[in-house]
């Protein structure tokens, strides 16, 4: 068991059931009460993201999560398959389970899959990934009155917003958290 208290970003815990990760925490005093805890946690069976509040001092379980490295083979369709490198085992995940992270993998790419005991969680990729541009649309001269954008599709079939220089079979960086592009690889 730990204290919400030592809630920190990156920490597993588990509560009614569910597995969260901790995606900010925050703890706030007034007066002469109890101290309160804010934390901003995703929950790693279904994705979803959720603010849950407690009071200082209660405690949660902290769940062990082993984290495995995998390479990505190929989308089956209705999941993604991986291989271990060490043992050549494969695993599919459930399209569902990996619908964001699908916009930057491709084919030969090492990810690491959370496992809690035996149940396979989802899959973590490295910060920025490094795409090529496929298709880009040419610059229009005129419209740079702010900081100009274009649309261009990488690879994976994503799309995202890059400034007017980055053309067509360009390696570009993307964040895997935001979906924005970085800067060039």
């Amino acid at each position: 068991m730990i204290s919400v208290n030592d809630l920190r970003p990156g920490t597993t815990f588990q509560f009614e059931n569910n597995i969260y990760v901790v995606l900010e925490a925050s703890h706030s005093k007034q007066g002469r009460g109890q101290a309160n805890v804010k934390v901003k946690a995703k929950d790693l069976r279904t994705g979803a993201i959720t603010v849950k509040s407690f009071t200082g001092g209660e405690k949660v379980e902290k769940a062990m999560i082993e984290k495995i490295s995998m390479d990505y083979l190929y989308n089956s369709g209705e999941g993604i398959v991986l291989m271990d490198q060490e043992t050549f085992e494969q695993i599919e995940i459930p399209n569902a389970k990996v619908e964001w992270e699908r916009n930057f993998l491709k084919e030969g790419d090492k990810v690491l899959v959370r496992k809690f005991d035996q149940e396979i969680l989802d899959i973590e990729l490295a910060a920025n990934v490094a795409l090529k541009v496929v298709s880009a649309p040419e610059a229009v001269r005129g419209n740079t009155a702010q900081t100009a954008q274009k649309k261009v599709t990488l690879e994976t079939g994503f799309e995202v917003e890059t400034p007017l220089f980055i053309k067509e079979g360009e390696v570009v960086l993307v964040s895997t958290e935001t979906g924005k592009y970085v800067g060039r690889a």
